[in-house]
């Protein structure tokens, strides 16, 4: 199987520069959401892992206006990436579907007003879109702007969505994520791979049902604990019902789950990065997102094997 960039693998970034020639940059824009699992509409207190503050940067608060985030984030960014030249608001704390529709409006075509804006992406969960919302952003997309819509699905087993107090299913995310395809929009999913009550065969497993949906891509994270969540407390409590993988078996691991991957899905990350001042532990170090994908280069090269390989010819 050939893949582009000499990769074993679809890369997301990959895609952007083949669609455009160049590289997207993502530049994280805080609007003001919340999610109904954590407002009283579906429940309290919001997904049981889920410390927001751990996964957005500094120059991403509320209090800024869009533009002056995207400003600030394409000045944060310009020192890795000096050539980056085009920007994607990410629109990613909370769920940022969650508004009625003309707030959405406000929020998307300030961000899109911006010069160095090519499109947005929109993290949501599968509970919070509509035929409207859809509808709108498939206009968006019809003015050549880049439209992709992430959502959070985190899991394909209905007990550990409710475990983890997301509040929805995942007939919920398929429906949501259908109806977004169905659209010409760009879909990508997110997936936790180390969520209680889940074993090894059970993650692996999921990727058939990945495989049948119309995804463009997918963004996997280890299960990371953070501090003063409501999972580190059930952590502490019962450590048996997690999966914990050291560094060396999470890339054998994801390797496997690659194998299995419908091999035109792109992947878009395949762990996470929290601060260390946010986790009560930190087992693979220090390591940094370009070490673990060049790790993960080196141990597909090893095994001699690549995305989809497992797969029915």
């Amino acid at each position: 199987m050939d893949f582009p960039e000499g990769k074993r693998y679809n890369t997301f970034v990959g895609y952007f520069k083949r669609r455009y020639g160049e590289r997207l940059q993502k530049v994280v824009i805080d609007a003001g959401m919340t999610c109904p699992n954590r407002d009283g509409t579906k429940g309290r207190g919001g997904c049981t892992y889920c410390d927001n503050a751990a996964f957005h940067p500094g120059y991403s608060v509320p209090g800024k206006s869009i533009l002056q985030q995207i400003d600030e984030g394409i000045e944060f960014h310009r020192g890795r990436y000096r050539n980056a030249r085009l920007f994607l608001a990410y629109f990613q704390s909370y769920s940022n579907t969650y508004a009625p529709l003309e707030r959405l409006k406000e929020l998307y075509e300030e961000a899109l007003s911006h010069p160095s804006v090519a499109g947005i992406v929109v993290g949501t969960r599968p509970d919070c879109v509509d035929e409207e919302k859809l509808d709108y952003l498939r206009e968006i997309q019809s003015r050549g702007k880049t439209v992709v819509v992430e959502f959070g699905v985190e899991s394909c087993y209905d007990v550990t969505l409710a475990r983890i107090n997301r509040g929805h299913s995942f007939d919920d995310a398929r429906r949501a994520v259908e109806a977004a395809a169905a659209r010409g929009l760009d879909v990508g999913i997110h997936m936790m791979l180390g969520l209680p009550g889940e074993t090894k065969e059970m993650m692996l497993e999921e990727t058939a049902l990945l495989n049948t949906l119309p995804i463009r891509s997918v963004k996997f994270h280890q299960l990371q604990i953070v501090k003063g969540t409501r999972m580190e407390k059930e952590y502490a409590g019962h450590p048996e019902d997690f999966v914990r993988f050291s560094l060396e078996e999470y890339l054998d691991f994801f390797v496997d789950i690659l194998e299995r991957l419908r091999p035109d899905i792109f992947i878009e990350r395949f762990a996470g990065e929290v601060p260390p001042r946010f986790v009560t532990e930190t087992p693979w170090g220090l390591v940094r997102n370009a070490e673990l994908l060049h790790m993960l280069d080196e141990r597909l090269e090893v095994r001699d094997t690549f995305q989809g390989r497992n797969l029915p010819q």
